[in-house]
């Protein structure tokens, strides 16, 4: 089963939320990886078989910094109230 983007847009949020969260802020370095527990079964190799998915967060987050303009003001809006430095 393939994820959509909308799917895997909200885990990347719910990686920036955790990483928030504990951390404070969103200042991460690009190869930074946040690992999140889910009840879902492993569809990518990203997945582990424990039910814990690892998030790139790091390079997801530069990556949304260089495509600000492209992004729907609903998902900069979500990144926003985590005080995203753009």
């Amino acid at each position: 089963m393939k994820r959509t983007q909308d799917t895997m847009w909200a885990l990347n949020l719910t990686a920036a939320r955790q990483l928030h969260a504990r951390e404070g802020h969103l200042r991460v370095p690009r190869k930074h990886a946040e690992r999140l527990e889910t009840e879902t079964v492993p569809t990518s190799r990203q997945d582990g078989t424990d039910g814990g998915v690892v998030v790139k967060l790091g390079t997801w987050l530069d990556n949304v910094r260089k495509r600000t303009a492209k992004l729907a003001g609903q998902r900069r809006a979500g990144l926003d109230q985590l005080g995203m430095r753009w």
